[in-house]
């Protein structure tokens, strides 16, 4: 039982310096892995490609332009007889909207022509002159006042003679003397209408009697006016947006009747830097975003005035009459104008950069080893920072085009350090 005891730990004594060999054997480094090369940091890279430029979009803001709106009615006082729109109803400029009674308007006009034609009358027979035959009778008439004068002279002369002789008296001579002198009074009016025919009509009772005429033009104009104000008519292309008054009703003037809303093609005034709106264009289509809805707009107009403040150019746009339902007078609107930018560079991502001193930043490029044609040493270059542009930046610096650039992971590199480019270069 002894010697099998002493033999066991005999056994177990000797297996210990083969465990011990068989461990270290297991842990002694291989001679690939004491090699330098071993420890070199795999990197991402990317080339550097040059730009000559960038596109920035700008997002600039304005708003809807007030439409006309108003609430019409009639210039006169009246009685209304007809409303001719509804709430809603779409109407042109001029179309009628409402009627007031006319009667009295239309007998008075009826008045004013039958004068004028009575006017016009007179008128024509003052040009065309006296009659031949008013001017026979009044001849007729200055012969016959002529005969009777005749007459009357030759019994005065008797009755002179009797009265020398003292067979009459005084007052019979005077009778015969009076009806003389009477008879002379009429022969001279009858010779003074018969001259006055044979001159015709004279120019001022033309002139006058025109001028009456022109009068009575004139009152029919402005009867002719009235009549025509008691028509009610949009001022402008409009929707109806309330119907005030019905029939039946007698309003004073300048009482609403109706109220209407411009319908026209709603305009979007937006203030855009000088610079940039002498790039865009009269016709050009611009997306417009109001509230949360994109519409599409075309400038119309290019306001040459700039604001001495903002510095400013207002440019005018129009949206299809669609949106007009969507869209109130004074609603914020914007639109995103895209502007290319001259600017010589490269376009880093921003995991290529470190932050380095004085504003600027750094990047490593990767420059070939001598000793190992896949590995690469790192240089570290400033870079100026251009543009920032989500997660990439435009970058000026001493890179070179072609130049290979470390992509991602810079923080844990360092200057003169050794890399190999690993999977597929990262082209920017």
């Amino acid at each position: 039982m002894v010697i099998l005891g002493s033999t066991t730990g005999l056994l177990l004594l000797g297996a210990i310096p083969v465990t011990q060999f068989a461990v270290g054997q297991l842990s002694k480094p291989t001679p690939e892995e004491n090699t330098p090369e071993a420890n070199i940091l795999p990197v991402e890279t990317l080339t550097a490609e040059p730009v000559t430029g960038y596109e920035v979009s700008r997002t600039y803001t304005g708003e809807v332009a007030a439409l006309r709106s108003s609430d019409v009615g009639f210039e006169r006082s009246g009685q209304l007889v007809s409303v001719l729109v509804e709430s809603g109803d779409r109407v042109t400029a001029g179309q009628p909207l409402a009627r007031l009674d006319t009667q009295n308007l239309q007998t008075q006009r009826q008045q004013l022509l039958a004068e004028k034609s009575r006017a016009m009358a007179q008128l024509a027979e003052l040009q065309a002159g006296p009659r031949q035959e008013d001017i026979a009778a009044a001849r007729a008439e200055v012969q016959n006042i002529q005969e009777q004068l005749r007459l009357k002279q030759a019994q005065r002369s008797r009755r002179e003679y009797l009265y020398n002789e003292g067979a009459i008296s005084q007052e019979e001579l005077d009778e015969f003397t009076y009806s003389e002198n009477a008879l002379e009074a009429r022969l001279n009016k009858a010779q003074s209408n018969l001259a006055k025919l044979r001159n015709g009509t004279r120019p001022e009772q033309i002139t006058a009697q025109e001028a009456r005429i022109q009068q009575i033009n004139a009152n029919i104009a402005d009867l002719d006016v009235t009549i025509s104000k008691s028509t009610l008519k949009a001022p402008f292309a409009a929707i109806i947006s309330d119907r005030q008054v019905d029939e039946g009703t007698v309003v004073s003037a300048g009482q609403p009747v109706v109220s209407l809303v411009e319908n026209a093609t709603p305009e979007i005034r937006v203030g855009i830097p000088a610079k940039v709106a002498q790039k865009m264009r009269v016709g050009q289509t611009q997306t417009v975003q109001l509230g949360e809805q994109n519409y599409n707009a075309t400038i119309s107009a290019i306001l040459p005035e700039i604001d001495p403040e903002t510095r400013t150019q207002t440019v005018v746009l129009d949206l299809k009459q669609a949106a007009l339902r969507h869209i109130n007078p004074g609603q914020t609107a914007r639109i995103e104008i895209t502007e290319r930018i001259t600017q010589n560079g490269y376009w880093l991502p921003t995991s290529a950069l470190t932050e380095g001193v004085r504003g600027l930043w750094t990047c490593y490029i990767l420059t070939p080893s001598p000793e190992n044609p896949e590995v690469y040493q790192l240089q570290q270059q400033s870079v100026e920072i251009i543009h920032e542009q989500g997660d990439r930046v435009l970058v000026q610096g001493t890179i070179q085009p072609g130049d290979q650039l470390v992509a991602t992971g810079v923080h844990r590199l360092v200057p003169s350090q050794k890399v190999r480019p690993v999977a597929a270069t990262i082209n920017n």
